[in-house]
């Protein structure tokens, strides 16, 4: 069997950044699996080709979602395999948190079923996949670190959401599986392309920095 390898990016959009008495909220994407259950998972999609992992990644929070954001800090990268039409394939998918420039919620993506604005305490109990609840955990311990870190103030959302912090780095052995929280295949596998175990390469710092330029749903 053809093994291919595939790359793919995405992330959590967070509205809210600039307002003290706003509640954090992250844009996220609604499929209708072959079940028929709505599964809700982060906006992500494929890297094209001339593009970097930054690129696709606000692009396809864009499509999938009618949100313009822009990138504030690695979330780390989700590795699985799974097999589909005959191949085997090896798909890393890099995430970011992203912080709401402009736009509306929109679903005009035929891949997309539904998009929702959802505040963080609810991300938890809302995303169907293990390895996307535990980034989303991540990204809330990140963004409190930035509003109550030494430039905590009147303006701390939009001074902590201006100068992220040391890069991340990945942290070995810490792994799960993307599968929902029903065990169904993900609403893009067929029914027979179940993912095998993943390795989830999550931050060591809670308050990276932008990488530089180098990330299907």
């Amino acid at each position: 069997m053809r093994t291919v390898r595939e790359t793919s990016a995405g992330g959590l959009v967070i509205n809210g950044l600039d307002d003290e008495t706003s509640q954090l909220r992250a844009a996220l994407i609604g499929r209708i699996d072959r079940r028929g259950r709505l599964l809700w998972s982060m906006p992500k999609g494929h890297v094209e080709h001339g593009e970097t992992v930054e690129e696709t990644a606000m692009r396809e929070v864009a499509e999938e979602t009618g949100i313009r954001g822009q990138i504030l800090a690695s979330l780390g990268s989700i590795d699985y395999w799974f097999v589909s039409e005959g191949r085997r394939i090896h798909k890393t998918v890099h995430h970011y948190l992203l912080r709401y420039q402009g736009g509306e919620l929109s679903d005009e993506d035929y891949e997309v079923s539904e998009v929702a604005w959802v505040p963080l305490s609810e991300l938890d109990h809302r995303l169907a996949y293990a390895d996307e609840r535990k980034l989303a955990r991540l990204a809330s311990k990140m963004l409190t670190e930035m509003m109550s870190g030494p430039q905590a103030g009147p303006h701390a959302r939009t001074q902590a959401s201006a100068k992220p912090g040391p890069a991340p780095g990945p942290t070995p052995g810490d792994a799960t599986a993307p599968t929902p929280v029903t065990a169904a295949p993900g609403p893009n596998l067929s029914a027979d392309s179940r993912p095998r175990p993943s390795r989830l390469l999550s931050p060591l710092s809670m308050l990276p920095k932008s990488r530089g330029k180098t990330g299907h749903k």
